[in-house]
């Protein structure tokens, strides 16, 4: 989440500090008035576990759409501000104490919060965690728990099990979220900044194993999403694609990579864009990236139909405005400052593309994993707008969501009014439908709203090879055997995918099984083609340069590069009859781009000449020359049409 309200850190040793730490908005109160029952708004759903994705749609085992109505249930991930004794609920967000496990386990039986969870129409529950809570060996206080008696004497670990269990065993779909490194309030400069910014990289990627694995034989466990709101700490940004240790994209895919072939091939991969970089004063070089980037680099993960992407907003914030006030506050627009046609081309520019253009590298479920506005004492007429406005555009865009928080804590009730579901201290509950929380229309618009059912058909994928920095083999196939090309640097499109495109220098690649799905022989095999032993008498088709050209009966489905020269080609065997020909065509690619009239697959590496085969071919060589002032990098692709 982010950090709402006026800036009240205790401690501030520097201006600096204080430019840089998230806000937390002051909480919002509940007005009087009495509390009815809820009511359902939504029938629930009948689905099939694991999820996959098809282009930009989420959907079941038997290929029917599930749209993410999803609600945010916190309290694991910490609400301690991270000043004065834990144990005082006065240094706790908004007052909240969680006691380290999902809020309101000390209020009301779990049965009865689920319950509420199913009444306002939500399928799914994106449940945070620490990552110090799955090594935190202190039993919780009976306090804690004190309306789930049976979870007396567990670890917070052991809670969040019992949780899950009970959410799924609710029939909704759950959602791992790595929100914090160590159990306390986020977002500002608190340690938390970055997935190893309190602990390694290494373990990280191994906490992420141990619960992807924990949870692997409940299907109804569906996501593992992978880091709450990356940002700048007090030196340094987070980058998408610079190689380093504050690389959010390398760290990202190679950790979903690892969740799927070491841990749990279900799960659906979630990955947040950049949150934030850059110092938020005026005069200096900040923003929200969000997800942006992917635009010029994607995932492309070794199972292809488990990557989800997502964004988180807020009206506070804005495209260039942190959310701060007092210190650290800018003059950018927030997002509740915009008109609804500004809002909409800011929203689209920052994260809705992903979903909305087709067959593109980048092209993904968005899921809007945060959003939210204060309630009931919330009077602001640019707030108010804005959730209007903001939930309008996920109708439009028929967007999966999550709303921030679901559980809240009120007395008489007063309290911090984000939540949509909020118990006292003698269990009464306070929800959405009591006639006094003005967003009860616009969620249920929301909640109700059709879009996309039914059955989804399969569509042709696209993805991007980027052996920038390292390897980048998508294939499990490859993965398995020994290194094919030691020393160099090899891109491997996944399974069931060819390779389409390449570009002249920046060494990235294009995959697809666009048109003739995968030509793959079941049986496997491959050759790695280093000269031109393949190249029939007759059949130069790039005279004067070196020709890389796979074998009959192969296609091309990776390359390796050793700097920005070409080392070798991989050739994937084809299925029996799968590719033909002794003919094609050379598309150069050395002075310009040379793609085709309408190119699908997107823009795979921008600034650099490219080259591309058409739909309805497949690759079968990369040609280069290694004469005085070249590079050796890739210069024309053989292009031969499919049967």
């Amino acid at each position: 989440m982010t950090v709402r309200g006026s800036l009240t850190k205790a401690v501030l040793t520097t201006a600096l500090l204080l430019a840089l730490s998230a806000p937390a908005p002051a909480a919002a109160s509940a007005a009087p008035g009495g509390s009815g029952p809820g009511r359902a708004v939504v029938a629930a759903d009948d689905w099939t576990a694991p999820l996959s994705t098809r282009g930009r749609w989420i959907v079941d085992a038997e290929g029917d759409r599930f749209r993410l109505r999803s609600g945010n249930w916190h309290g694991a991930s910490g609400t301690w501000n991270g000043t004065g004794s834990a144990d005082d609920d006065g240094n706790h967000h908004a007052g909240e104490n969680s006691h380290r496990i999902p809020l309101g386990l000390d209020r009301a039986p779990m049965a009865e919060i689920i319950a509420g969870f199913r009444e306002i129409g939500i399928n799914s529950v994106r449940l945070p965690f620490s990552n110090e809570m799955i090594h935190d060996t202190r039993p919780v206080t009976d306090g804690a728990v004190a309306a789930n008696p049976a979870l007396r004497g567990k670890t917070p670990l052991q809670v969040y099990d019992a949780v899950v269990r009970a959410l799924t065993d609710a029939d909704l779909a759950v959602i791992l979220n790595n929100h914090t490194n160590t159990t306390r309030w986020c977002c500002g400069v608190d340690g938390n900044e970055r997935w190893n910014a309190s602990r390694t990289t290494a373990a990280w990627e191994s906490d992420w194993l141990f619960m992807a694995g924990r949870y692997r034989e409940n299907k109804r466990v569906v996501g593992a999403d992978l880091y709450n709101e990356v940002r700048r700490d007090i030196w340094n940004d987070p980058n998408w694609g610079l190689g380093d240790n504050h690389d959010w994209f390398t760290a990202s895919q190679r950790v979903g990579d690892r969740i799927l072939t070491e841990a749990n091939p279900d799960l659906l991969v979630v990955v947040e864009g950049i949150n934030w970089t850059g110092i938020p004063v005026d005069g200096f070089a900040h923003g929200r990236p969000t997800l942006e980037p992917v635009r010029a680099l994607s995932h492309t993960l070794v199972d292809s139909g488990k990557l989800v992407y997502s964004a988180h907003f807020y009206g506070y914030t804005g495209p260039r405005h942190s959310g701060a006030t007092g210190i650290g506050e800018t003059t950018d627009p927030r997002y509740q400052d915009l008109s609804p046609g500004e809002l909409t081309a800011v929203l689209n520019r920052q994260a809705f593309f992903v979903s909305a253009e087709a067959d593109r590298h980048f092209t993904a479920p968005v899921w809007i994993s945060e959003f939210g506005a204060g309630g009931r004492e919330e009077t602001g007429a640019a707030q108010r707008a804005w959730f209007e406005n903001f939930v309008d555009h996920l109708i439009r865009t028929d967007a999966d969501f999550a709303y921030w928080p679901l559980v809240g804590l009120h007395e008489n009730r007063r309290g911090n009014g984000w939540a949509l579901l909020h118990w006292d201290s003698a269990g009464r509950r306070m929800g959405p439908y009591d006639g006094d929380d003005w967003r009860a229309g616009a969620w249920t618009r929301l909640v109700r709203s059709g879009g996309r059912s039914g059955h989804v058909a399969p569509v042709a994928g696209w993805s991007m090879l980027s052996p920038d920095h390292a390897d980048f083999v998508a294939s499990r196939r490859m993965r398995a055997l020994p290194d094919w090309d030691p020393g160099a640097r090899k891109a491997v499109c996944p399974d069931g995918r060819r390779l389409l495109g390449l570009s002249h220098t920046g060494n990235r690649g294009l995959c697809s099984d666009v048109t003739a799905g995968n030509l793959g022989d079941p049986a496997g095999g491959h050759e790695v083609v280093r000269d031109e032993r393949h190249v029939a008498p007759g059949g130069d088709w790039a005279s004067g340069y070196t020709k890389l050209q796979c074998p009959a009966g192969h296609f091309l489905t990776g390359y390796s590069v050793r700097g920005a020269a070409v080392s070798a080609a991989l050739c994937a065997k084809a299925a029996p009859d799968g590719v033909t020909g002794t003919g094609g065509r050379t598309v150069w690619f050395d002075r310009s781009d040379n793609r085709g009239a309408h190119p699908k697959g997107g823009d795979f590496a921008q600034g650099h000449y490219k080259g591309q085969c058409a739909d309805g071919e497949y690759a079968a060589g990369i040609a280069f020359t290694g004469r005085i002032g070249s590079s050796r990098t890739p210069d024309a692709l053989y292009c031969r049409t499919l049967r």
